[in-house]
Protein backbone atom coordinates (compact mmCIF):
# COMPACT_ATOMS: atom_id res chain seq x y z
CA UNK A 1 0.00 0.00 0.00
CA UNK A 2 1.39 3.37 -0.79
CA UNK A 3 2.70 5.49 2.03
CA UNK A 4 0.57 8.59 3.28
CA UNK A 5 3.38 11.30 1.77
CA UNK A 6 2.55 9.55 -1.82
CA UNK A 7 -1.43 9.08 -1.16
CA UNK A 8 -1.34 12.88 0.31
CA UNK A 9 1.21 14.22 -2.83
CA UNK A 10 -1.66 12.50 -5.26
CA UNK A 11 -4.44 14.14 -3.50
CA UNK A 12 -2.60 17.17 -4.14
CA UNK A 13 -1.91 16.78 -7.87
CA UNK A 14 -5.82 16.05 -8.83
CA UNK A 15 -6.85 18.39 -6.65
CA UNK A 16 -4.69 20.92 -8.61
CA UNK A 17 -6.07 19.29 -12.14
CA UNK A 18 -9.68 19.89 -11.04
CA UNK A 19 -8.88 23.15 -10.54
CA UNK A 20 -7.65 23.60 -14.05
CA UNK A 21 -10.65 21.50 -15.97
CA UNK A 22 -13.05 23.41 -13.67
CA UNK A 23 -11.72 27.01 -14.78
CA UNK A 24 -11.39 25.18 -18.21
CA UNK A 25 -15.23 24.69 -18.16
CA UNK A 26 -16.20 28.06 -17.04
CA UNK A 27 -14.22 29.63 -19.78
CA UNK A 28 -15.68 27.11 -22.52
CA UNK A 29 -19.43 27.90 -21.06
CA UNK A 30 -18.87 31.35 -21.05
CA UNK A 31 -17.58 31.26 -24.99
CA UNK A 32 -20.63 28.47 -25.64
CA UNK A 33 -22.62 31.15 -24.65
CA UNK A 34 -21.60 33.46 -26.86
CA UNK A 35 -21.39 31.11 -29.82
CA UNK A 36 -24.96 29.57 -29.18
CA UNK A 37 -26.51 32.61 -29.66
CA UNK A 38 -24.88 34.32 -33.04
CA UNK A 39 -25.58 30.54 -34.36
CA UNK A 40 -29.50 30.60 -32.95
CA UNK A 41 -29.82 33.92 -34.49
CA UNK A 42 -27.95 33.52 -37.82
CA UNK A 43 -29.45 29.78 -38.71
CA UNK A 44 -32.87 30.49 -38.89
CA UNK A 45 -32.45 33.12 -41.01
CA UNK A 46 -30.13 31.24 -43.24
CA UNK A 47 -32.70 28.73 -43.42
CA UNK A 48 -35.78 30.71 -43.89
CA UNK A 49 -33.69 32.64 -46.77
CA UNK A 50 -32.55 29.46 -48.65
CA UNK A 51 -35.81 28.19 -48.41
CA UNK A 52 -37.34 30.96 -50.27
CA UNK A 53 -34.72 30.68 -52.61
CA UNK A 54 -36.08 27.04 -53.30
CA UNK A 55 -39.81 27.83 -53.19
CA UNK A 56 -39.61 31.34 -55.55
CA UNK A 57 -37.04 30.23 -57.92
CA UNK A 58 -36.86 26.79 -58.29
CA UNK A 59 -39.20 25.97 -60.63
CA UNK A 60 -38.48 24.65 -64.40
CA UNK A 61 -36.22 26.46 -66.71
CA UNK A 62 -34.75 28.33 -63.57
CA UNK A 63 -30.27 28.26 -63.83
CA UNK A 64 -27.70 29.26 -62.69
CA UNK A 65 -23.95 28.70 -63.19
CA UNK A 66 -24.16 27.30 -59.49
CA UNK A 67 -27.11 24.99 -60.00
CA UNK A 68 -24.96 22.65 -62.95
CA UNK A 69 -24.30 19.57 -62.15
CA UNK A 70 -21.31 17.74 -63.76
CA UNK A 71 -19.16 14.87 -64.04
CA UNK A 72 -16.93 14.98 -61.17
CA UNK A 73 -12.94 15.76 -62.26
CA UNK A 74 -11.98 18.27 -59.81
CA UNK A 75 -13.65 18.63 -55.90
CA UNK A 76 -12.93 20.33 -53.15
CA UNK A 77 -13.60 20.29 -49.54
CA UNK A 78 -13.85 23.03 -46.79
CA UNK A 79 -13.44 20.99 -43.44
CA UNK A 80 -13.88 22.40 -39.97
CA UNK A 81 -12.23 21.81 -36.67
CA UNK A 82 -10.77 23.91 -33.57
CA UNK A 83 -7.11 25.19 -32.99
CA UNK A 84 -7.19 23.84 -29.60
CA UNK A 85 -7.31 20.28 -28.18
CA UNK A 86 -9.02 19.34 -24.71
CA UNK A 87 -12.23 18.75 -26.08
CA UNK A 88 -12.97 15.39 -26.77
CA UNK A 89 -13.25 13.24 -30.01
CA UNK A 90 -14.20 16.91 -31.67
CA UNK A 91 -10.99 16.85 -33.70
CA UNK A 92 -10.96 13.33 -34.16
CA UNK A 93 -14.17 12.84 -35.33
CA UNK A 94 -13.65 15.58 -38.55
CA UNK A 95 -10.33 14.24 -39.08
CA UNK A 96 -11.67 10.52 -39.62
CA UNK A 97 -14.05 11.86 -41.73
CA UNK A 98 -11.91 14.34 -44.08
CA UNK A 99 -9.57 10.71 -44.29
CA UNK A 100 -12.66 9.10 -45.46
CA UNK A 101 -13.62 12.19 -47.91
CA UNK A 102 -9.91 11.60 -49.50
CA UNK A 103 -10.16 7.87 -49.62
CA UNK A 104 -13.42 8.34 -51.76
CA UNK A 105 -12.01 10.57 -53.79
CA UNK A 106 -8.53 9.23 -54.50
CA UNK A 107 -8.92 8.21 -58.53
CA UNK A 108 -9.41 11.79 -58.88
CA UNK A 109 -5.66 12.01 -57.85
CA UNK A 110 -4.26 14.47 -55.31
CA UNK A 111 -3.95 16.87 -57.37
CA UNK A 112 -7.77 17.27 -58.36
CA UNK A 113 -8.45 17.38 -54.71
CA UNK A 114 -8.53 20.81 -52.88
CA UNK A 115 -9.00 20.77 -49.14
CA UNK A 116 -9.65 23.58 -47.22
CA UNK A 117 -8.71 23.60 -43.78
CA UNK A 118 -10.23 25.75 -41.45
CA UNK A 119 -8.65 25.02 -37.80
CA UNK A 120 -5.08 23.82 -36.83
CA UNK A 121 -5.90 20.71 -35.56
CA UNK A 122 -7.70 19.73 -39.29
CA UNK A 123 -4.78 21.63 -41.29
CA UNK A 124 -2.04 19.58 -39.26
CA UNK A 125 -3.29 16.14 -39.78
CA UNK A 126 -3.64 16.80 -43.10
CA UNK A 127 -0.45 17.80 -43.67
CA UNK A 128 0.91 14.93 -41.73
CA UNK A 129 -0.74 12.62 -44.12
CA UNK A 130 1.05 13.82 -47.27
CA UNK A 131 -2.68 15.93 -48.60
CA UNK A 132 -1.99 19.62 -49.74
CA UNK A 133 -3.93 22.19 -48.34
CA UNK A 134 -5.17 24.77 -49.93
CA UNK A 135 -4.68 28.55 -47.76
CA UNK A 136 -4.45 29.26 -44.05
CA UNK A 137 -8.15 29.34 -42.21
CA UNK A 138 -6.93 29.28 -38.85
CA UNK A 139 -8.07 32.45 -37.13
CA UNK A 140 -11.64 31.61 -38.72
CA UNK A 141 -12.32 28.95 -35.80
CA UNK A 142 -11.30 31.02 -33.07
CA UNK A 143 -12.76 34.33 -34.45
CA UNK A 144 -15.76 34.03 -36.91
CA UNK A 145 -15.44 36.85 -39.96
CA UNK A 146 -18.46 37.32 -42.28
CA UNK A 147 -16.27 39.27 -44.08
CA UNK A 148 -13.45 36.49 -44.20
CA UNK A 149 -15.60 33.59 -45.13
CA UNK A 150 -17.58 35.82 -47.53
CA UNK A 151 -14.47 35.74 -49.38
CA UNK A 152 -13.72 31.99 -48.92
CA UNK A 153 -17.74 30.76 -50.34
CA UNK A 154 -16.42 33.15 -53.22
CA UNK A 155 -13.64 32.14 -54.13
CA UNK A 156 -15.06 28.56 -54.21
CA UNK A 157 -17.68 29.75 -56.38
CA UNK A 158 -15.12 31.42 -58.71
CA UNK A 159 -13.41 28.18 -59.03
CA UNK A 160 -17.05 26.38 -59.52
CA UNK A 161 -18.25 28.74 -62.03
CA UNK A 162 -15.00 28.82 -64.09
CA UNK A 163 -15.43 24.79 -64.72
CA UNK A 164 -11.87 24.14 -62.30
CA UNK A 165 -13.82 22.81 -59.24
CA UNK A 166 -17.17 20.30 -60.35
CA UNK A 167 -18.15 19.70 -56.54
CA UNK A 168 -17.33 21.40 -53.27
CA UNK A 169 -18.32 19.38 -49.81
CA UNK A 170 -18.90 21.09 -46.10
CA UNK A 171 -17.46 18.98 -43.23
CA UNK A 172 -18.05 19.97 -40.01
CA UNK A 173 -20.01 19.52 -36.92
CA UNK A 174 -23.90 20.99 -36.56
CA UNK A 175 -24.82 22.19 -33.15
CA UNK A 176 -27.87 20.08 -31.90
CA UNK A 177 -27.36 20.93 -27.89
CA UNK A 178 -24.58 21.09 -25.34
CA UNK A 179 -24.75 17.52 -25.00
CA UNK A 180 -25.30 16.30 -28.83
CA UNK A 181 -22.99 18.26 -32.21
CA UNK A 182 -23.86 16.18 -35.03
CA UNK A 183 -21.10 15.15 -37.60
CA UNK A 184 -22.13 16.56 -41.22
CA UNK A 185 -21.24 16.66 -44.34
CA UNK A 186 -23.18 18.15 -47.50
CA UNK A 187 -22.86 19.62 -50.80
CA UNK A 188 -21.86 23.24 -51.22
CA UNK A 189 -21.47 23.24 -54.85
CA UNK A 190 -23.66 22.52 -57.21
CA UNK A 191 -26.75 24.26 -55.17
CA UNK A 192 -29.72 22.01 -55.30
CA UNK A 193 -33.20 24.35 -55.75
CA UNK A 194 -35.42 21.45 -55.83
CA UNK A 195 -36.73 21.92 -52.45
CA UNK A 196 -40.04 20.34 -51.38
CA UNK A 197 -43.10 22.34 -53.04
CA UNK A 198 -40.66 24.47 -54.81
CA UNK A 199 -41.15 23.66 -58.56
CA UNK A 200 -44.69 22.66 -58.05
CA UNK A 201 -45.55 26.42 -57.17
CA UNK A 202 -43.58 28.49 -59.01
CA UNK A 203 -46.25 29.31 -60.83
CA UNK A 204 -48.40 31.06 -57.96
CA UNK A 205 -45.91 34.14 -57.65
CA UNK A 206 -45.45 36.93 -60.00
CA UNK A 207 -41.58 37.85 -59.62
CA UNK A 208 -39.98 41.37 -60.59
CA UNK A 209 -37.35 41.50 -61.59
CA UNK A 210 -37.40 38.32 -63.60
CA UNK A 211 -36.49 34.96 -62.45
CA UNK A 212 -33.11 34.51 -63.89
CA UNK A 213 -32.25 38.12 -62.62
CA UNK A 214 -33.18 37.39 -58.66
CA UNK A 215 -31.69 33.89 -58.56
CA UNK A 216 -28.29 35.27 -59.84
CA UNK A 217 -28.20 38.01 -57.09
CA UNK A 218 -29.66 35.86 -54.55
CA UNK A 219 -27.76 32.63 -55.10
CA UNK A 220 -24.07 34.07 -54.38
CA UNK A 221 -25.90 36.11 -51.06
CA UNK A 222 -27.34 32.43 -50.19
CA UNK A 223 -24.25 31.02 -50.68
CA UNK A 224 -21.73 33.31 -48.86
CA UNK A 225 -24.21 33.15 -46.21
CA UNK A 226 -24.24 29.55 -45.72
CA UNK A 227 -20.62 29.19 -45.31
CA UNK A 228 -20.58 31.72 -42.81
CA UNK A 229 -23.49 30.09 -40.80
CA UNK A 230 -21.90 26.78 -41.09
CA UNK A 231 -18.24 28.27 -39.20
CA UNK A 232 -20.36 29.45 -36.42
CA UNK A 233 -22.38 25.98 -36.51
CA UNK A 234 -18.87 24.46 -35.70
CA UNK A 235 -17.46 27.08 -32.94
CA UNK A 236 -20.76 26.59 -31.33
CA UNK A 237 -19.88 22.93 -31.74
CA UNK A 238 -16.57 23.28 -30.07
CA UNK A 239 -16.97 25.49 -27.18
CA UNK A 240 -20.18 22.48 -26.20
CA UNK A 241 -17.76 19.59 -26.76
CA UNK A 242 -14.99 21.44 -24.73
CA UNK A 243 -17.55 22.21 -21.86
CA UNK A 244 -18.86 18.61 -22.30
CA UNK A 245 -15.31 17.08 -21.73
CA UNK A 246 -13.90 19.76 -19.29
CA UNK A 247 -17.06 18.83 -16.96
CA UNK A 248 -16.21 14.95 -17.62
CA UNK A 249 -12.98 15.82 -16.23
CA UNK A 250 -13.52 18.08 -13.14
CA UNK A 251 -16.50 14.72 -12.32
CA UNK A 252 -13.58 12.12 -12.82
CA UNK A 253 -11.38 14.36 -10.39
CA UNK A 254 -14.09 14.43 -7.55
CA UNK A 255 -14.01 10.91 -8.32
CA UNK A 256 -10.55 10.42 -7.56
CA UNK A 257 -10.72 12.63 -5.10
CA UNK A 258 -12.93 10.32 -2.57
CA UNK A 259 -11.32 7.50 -3.58
CA UNK A 260 -7.95 8.84 -2.60
CA UNK A 261 -9.23 10.42 0.32
CA UNK A 262 -10.53 7.58 1.28
CA UNK A 263 -7.35 5.51 0.71
CA UNK A 264 -5.12 8.17 2.72
CA UNK A 265 -7.68 7.55 5.71
CA UNK A 266 -7.07 3.90 5.97
CA UNK A 267 -3.97 4.24 5.40
CA UNK A 268 -3.51 6.59 8.38
CA UNK A 269 -5.91 4.24 10.46
CA UNK A 270 -3.57 1.47 10.08
CA UNK A 271 0.09 3.72 10.83
CA UNK A 272 -2.16 4.98 14.10
CA UNK A 273 -3.10 1.53 14.66
CA UNK A 274 0.57 -0.29 14.21
CA UNK A 275 2.22 2.72 16.59
CA UNK A 276 -0.51 1.77 19.19
CA UNK A 277 0.04 -1.79 19.05
CA UNK A 278 4.22 -0.51 19.67
CA UNK A 279 3.46 1.53 22.40
CA UNK A 280 0.97 -1.22 24.03
CA UNK A 281 3.83 -4.15 23.24
CA UNK A 282 6.69 -1.62 24.48
CA UNK A 283 4.87 -1.29 27.87
CA UNK A 284 4.40 -4.83 28.31
CA UNK A 285 7.56 -5.70 28.10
Amino acid sequence: MASLKEVKGRIATVNNTRKITSAMKMVASAKLHKAQGAITNMLPYERRLHGVLTRLLGAEGAASCFTIERKVKRAALVVFSSNSSLCGGFNANVIKQASQWLDEHQALGKENLLVYPVGRKVAEALVKSGCPIQGDFQHLADKPSFAESADLAQGLMDLFARGEVDRVDLLYHHFKSTASQVLTREVFLPMNLSGEGSASQGGDYILEPSREELLAMLLPKVLRLKLYTVLLDSNASEHAARTMAMQIATDNADELLQELTLMYNKTRQQAITSELLDIVGGQMA
